[in-house]
């Protein structure tokens, strides 16, 4: 049967989409994609079909009927949760997203966590862990109040982060992913939270840290700028995300779904936003297909508070090449 989440609501429409995935098994699609224009003509609001037959149509090489149907896919239903509108902007000559639909790494997530750790760490040789640990080691003042576990997934990184901090929170978009994370006990708080949409908390946290994150927002202004706003005046903030090969670029939608930044751009933000000591280490943050994902783990503090004044000469570390 068609998944739940993926069902148009009209059984007949369902049994010729089933119908389809078994053509598509075989490897006839022109035929999978007639049946499965057949249900959407049944059901022509249902954006999961369109979704579908655009990959059908991507498969076939016709990318231009592709581009239309994740069009309509958007259409039908605005809050993408599959993600129809990043597939479709990868088809131009040079994509045009700077960020991810909030339902569409929900989704993504929620499906994704009951496999997430093994996957990562069995299969991708996750560096994560591993990168934040070695971020943390640098620091002075340990442990610190309070800490944040952003985007924290199935925690992680928690145990990474629980010997730095008195109090340890974490938030994330996907309930599925936050359910793992609790069920660690590492955690004193834990918050379902659009990460884009976060109101301010000044001056709240002592340290905060993003592994991987950042990949799934594209653009980084008012991440960037909600960290330093709620960190306190000697706070610290820890990241990683992945690295454009195009360093003119400020930030570049890959054909996996996620995004890359240019270093200068990232060290823009940091320096716009009032942090006057950075450091951007050239990292590998995981294997893909065999092949390194290379990333920068960023480390950020030094903030500038009410009444302070610094010099970037006398307070910056180099960014290293």
């Amino acid at each position: 049967m068609v998944g739940k989440l993926f069902a148009s609501g009209d059984l007949h429409a369902d049994r010729r989409a089933e119908f389809a995935e078994t053509l598509a098994y075989l490897g006839d699609l022109d035929a999978a994609i007639d049946v499965l224009r057949g249900a959407l003509e049944l059901v022509p609001g249902w954006g999961a079909g369109w979704f579908r037959i655009g990959e059908f149509f991507e498969r076939s090489n016709d990318l231009a009927a592709a581009a239309h149907a994740w069009a309509r896919a958007v259409k039908e239903a605005p809050d993408d949760p599959f993600g129809a509108g990043l597939r479709r902007d990868l088809l131009r000559e040079q994509p045009l997203s700077e960020t991810m639909p909030p339902a569409f790494v929900e989704m993504l997530f929620d499906q994704y966590a009951p496999r997430f750790e093994a996957s990562l760490l069995e299969h991708l040789e996750y560096q994560g862990p591993v990168l934040i640990a070695d971020a943390l080691n640098q620091g002075p003042g340990w442990p610190v109040r309070r800490a944040l576990d952003l985007g924290c997934g199935t925690g992680l990184i928690g145990p990474v982060l629980r010997p730095y901090c008195v109090h340890l929170s974490g938030m994330d978009l996907s309930q599925a992913m936050l359910d793992e994370a609790l069920a660690k006990g590492l955690y004193d708080q834990l918050e379902k939270a659009d990460i884009q949409e976060l109101p301010i908390m000044a001056g709240h946290y002592d340290l905060i840290v993003a592994s991987d994150v950042f990949n799934y927002l594209g653009a980084l202004e008012r991440i960037i700028g909600w960290c330093a706003a709620s960190l306190a005046v000697d706070g610290r903030l820890i990241f990683t995300v992945e690295r454009s090969q195009n360093e003119d670029v400020p930030l570049t939608l890959c054909q996996s779904r996620r995004f890359a930044h240019g270093r200068q751009y990232v060290h823009g933000l940091l320096r716009t936003a009032g942090f006057g000591t950075i450091r951007i280490e050239d990292v590998v943050l995981r294997k893909d297909r065999g092949v390194a994902v290379n990333g920068f783990c960023v480390m950020a503090c030094g903030l500038n508070g009410p009444g302070q004044h610094h010099d970037d000469r006398e307070s910056e570390l180099p960014v290293d090449a």
